[in-house]
């Protein structure tokens, strides 16, 4: 009873209070703030378990076995930032391709690695389920 007392009671405490700030990423009703929350929790927070509670099934799986958000922002979208900032396309011309339920956004990065500026684009394909947006496919660079 002791153990059950000071062992795995303030583990839950701690366990609770982590997930609230997750579970936020998951609420996100558009695809593109979904998009953008995704890739901040990968380059800026460096926390792939948040990443993951937007990605469908598969994803998820293939993002978490690489067990940090460098690796993955390195061999699975190959990119690597110290800091970044992450924007949605906002040209004007097709912001979004957008259908009932499902959405293919395009995000910019500008950051800096080791002192070094970079740019990029990428693009992912989101799908909605159950009222939520989760990110089913990384697309092809369109560039």
């Amino acid at each position: 009873m002791k153990i059950i007392k000071y062992t795995l009671l303030p583990l839950l405490f701690l366990l609770s209070a982590c997930g609230e700030k997750e579970d936020e990423i998951t609420k996100l009703d558009n695809p593109e703030l979904v998009t953008i929350a995704f890739f901040d929790a990968l380059y800026n927070e460096k926390n792939i378990k948040k990443a993951a509670l937007v990605c469908s099934p598969k994803l998820a799986r293939i993002i978490l076995s690489y067990h940090s958000a460098k690796a993955v922002g390195r061999h699975l979208f190959n990119m690597s930032y110290d800091t970044v900032e992450i924007r949605p396309d906002g040209s004007g011309v097709k912001v979004r391709e957008q259908f009932k339920d499902a959405a293919k956004i395009t995000v910019y990065f500008d950051g800096y690695y080791q002192e070094d500026r970079l740019k990029d684009v990428k693009r992912l394909s989101l799908i909605q389920q159950d009222g939520k947006w989760i990110i089913n496919k990384i697309l092809k660079d369109p560039f």
